[in-house]
């Protein structure tokens, strides 16, 4: 199960489960939109995979399988 993280790793910005601006390779890595496509080009810095749309879960399942509140940043950023 996806554990839908809450931040992007690059710069922070908040991304709630329901966001359709978050993205992750298949590690679960995640990245807003913004920072994918503008300064990862649509590749994962941490292992090199493809960066895809997050999928949404249902709130009913949320309720049941809570998002994780573990957020994980990049403490050197990532790359311009």
């Amino acid at each position: 199960m996806l554990e839908l993280r809450p931040n992007c790793e690059c710069c922070d910005k908040n991304l709630p489960p329901e966001s359709t601006l978050a993205v992750i390779c298949s590690f679960e890595c995640t990245f807003c939109r913004d920072c994918a496509d503008q300064r990862l080009h649509g590749t994962c810095p941490n292992c090199g995979g493809e960066l895809l749309r997050r999928p949404i879960r249902p709130a009913t399942a949320l309720a049941k399988y809570p998002a994780s509140e573990r957020r994980i940043l990049k403490p050197t950023g990532c790359p311009s």
